[in-house]
């Protein structure tokens, strides 16, 4: 975890476990720490080969927001699985009440003074599962495969197979539940941004309504007081 003045980030680095063709997503968690709303905005240095939802956003106080970060499909891999991109992720202290349509550039400007906090994040990608090894046939006719041990003990042949196409299994059952996180993630993420606008919508409304019964207010005041303006001049008249 990345602990910065306004926001917790975590993971430090963003693992991809790297497969030809495939699109790999990894989730970014901010932690508001702070009682204000903090904005947030995240860079990359390869912005065509990455896409992150949302790449910016505002924090709630004391409440967590999840980034998905999505890898294109490559069609080869890196020499020795080394990657060099970089994100940067920029931090800053928002107005009581602002929303995700309420970031501008401007506020992430540090030559106009604003307080900006910057995490830089690493990728590293991880070697994908091996392939299965072959199955070795029988040694006698109509005989099933059985595997053989090694010198140092290994269990090898149909079992050692068997084993990793279990892995394969098991890494294809892991994708697809953190495709299934990234998208549930993502709906948290937008009934969270939909559920802000919202309160600040009923809150525009409460002022609308308290300043027309301010003005009602204030115009009774004024028909009451020429009422008893004239109900003087009258009396005052019938007493004459």
């Amino acid at each position: 975890m990345i602990t910065g003045e306004l926001l917790d980030i975590e993971p430090i680095e963003l693992k991809f476990p790297f497969e030809l063709r495939k699109q790999i997503s990894c989730s970014l968690q901010l932690s508001n720490k702070t009682d204000n709303h903090v904005a947030f905005k995240v860079k990359t240095t390869n912005p065509k080969k990455y896409c992150v939802r949302p790449n910016t956003g505002v924090v709630l106080p004391r409440a967590t927001f999840d980034v998905i970060v999505t890898m294109q499909a490559q069609k080869e891999a890196p020499p020795d699985m080394q990657c060099k991109d970089k994100f940067l992720l920029q931090s800053v202290i928002a107005s009581p009440g602002a929303a995700a349509k309420d970031i501008t550039a401007e506020m992430f400007n540090k030559e106009a003074g604003h307080m900006v906090e910057e995490c830089k994040l690493r990728v590293i990608y991880v070697s994908p599962p091996q392939p299965p090894s072959p199955v070795p046939e029988g040694s006698e006719e109509g005989g099933s495969p059985r595997g053989s041990v090694s010198e140092n003990g290994t269990l090898n042949g149909f079992e050692s197979s068997t084993a990793n196409r279990g892995s394969v299994d098991t890494h294809d059952k892991s994708a697809e539940a953190r495709a299934l996180v990234a998208k549930l993630t993502e709906e948290k993420n937008s009934a969270i941004q939909q559920n802000n606008k919202l309160c600040q919508e009923l809150e525009l409304l409460k002022r609308d309504v308290s300043r027309r019964q301010g003005g009602v207010s204030i115009l009774l005041v004024i028909l009451i007081g020429l009422m008893g303006v004239i109900l003087g001049y009258v009396m005052k008249k019938a007493l004459s």
